[in-house]
This record gives C-alpha cells, structure tokens and sequence, in this order.
C-alpha cells in the first residue's frame, strides 16, 4: 500500500470514528491528505471500498494486538477489557466498528460485511480460548455499550467502572 492510500485511509478512518460512514466526502478526505480528489479516486474507486478496507485493516491491527495480549494474559475477559479499553483511552474514543455497527442496516452491503467480520474474528478468538459465544456476547455488549457512553459523556470511568464490574462478576464466578 502506498504512503498516499494509507494516509487516505487514516483519514477516512478519524471521520468514520466521529460520524459514521457519512462523515466523510471524497473531497473532504483529499483536502486533508493534500491531494487532489482524483487521487482518492485512483487508490478507492469508491466509497464502499475504501470504507470496506478501512474496517479490513482495522480488524487486522485489533487481531494482532489481542493475539499479543492472549501471549501474555490466558482470560479472555481480561483481554476483552483491555482491548475495547484501549479506544476509550486514547483521542480516537470509540472503535470505528462500534460507531459503524450502530447503523449497520443503513451500510453499503460491503462495508456491513466488513463489520460484521470484525465482530466475527471476536468470536472466534473467544471461543478458541474456551468462551461460549452466548457468554462472549454478554460481556462484549456491556463493554462496548460502556465504550459508548464514555465517549457519549466524556468519562472514561464510565468505561472503567463496567469493566471493573465485568472482571469481578467473573472472578465470583470462577
């Protein structure tokens, strides 16, 4: 991938973060790249494309960094913690998949593909290290639904707190 089309999709990426897949214009995207409109157009025919690889890439980076966390940490609600924990601190604040799988009906059929796989490869991850997937659904949806109202109040504790509870409920349970 060049330097120009990773920018483009660095870019599209931050907008899609804030606002969704409607964030952003192909003018928009190349005004803030320093190129000009046809430059998008030549590395992502389309929007659904380029939204399509901003989510394909992302996935990859989320894999690869749990893949490392499960290196070091066995519990996959640890990792769950941590890793939904890490948009919430940072400037990014929500997971472009969380922000892209509230409207997912209203996606480009390639793009709701995309998001659909990221929260496939979750499951997957879960369930290679011993999680159901009813009780992986569970935990996911209280993290991600604290994620939301972190960045919906500006309060990290608000995602901290839930995870906090999340890991205590499960080591009652164990």
């Amino acid at each position: 991938m060049s330097d120009i089309a990773a920018r483009i999709m660095d870019a599209a990426e931050r907008h899609i973060r804030v606002g969704g897949y409607d964030a952003f214009s192909f003018r928009d995207l190349a005004a803030e790249v320093g190129v000009k409109s046809s430059s998008v157009h030549y590395h992502f025919p389309t929007k659904e494309k380029l939204a399509a690889e901003v989510i394909r890439r992302y996935t990859a980076r989320v894999a690869e960094f749990v893949d490392g966390l499960f290196e070091s940490q066995r519990d996959p609600i640890k990792v769950m913690a941590k890793a939904f924990g890490g948009p919430v601190h940072s400037s990014d604040r929500l997971c472009p998949c969380v922000v892209l799988g509230a409207a997912i009906f209203d996606l480009p059929a390639e793009v709701s593909a995309e998001v659909r796989g990221y929260y496939r490869m979750w499951f997957d991850k879960l369930a290679a290290r011993g999680l159901p997937e009813a009780k992986a659904s569970v935990i996911m949806s209280t993290l991600l639904g604290a994620q939301m109202l972190a960045a919906v109040f500006d309060d990290v504790n608000r995602y901290d707190n839930a995870a906090q509870d999340v890991l205590r409920e499960h080591a009652a349970a164990a």
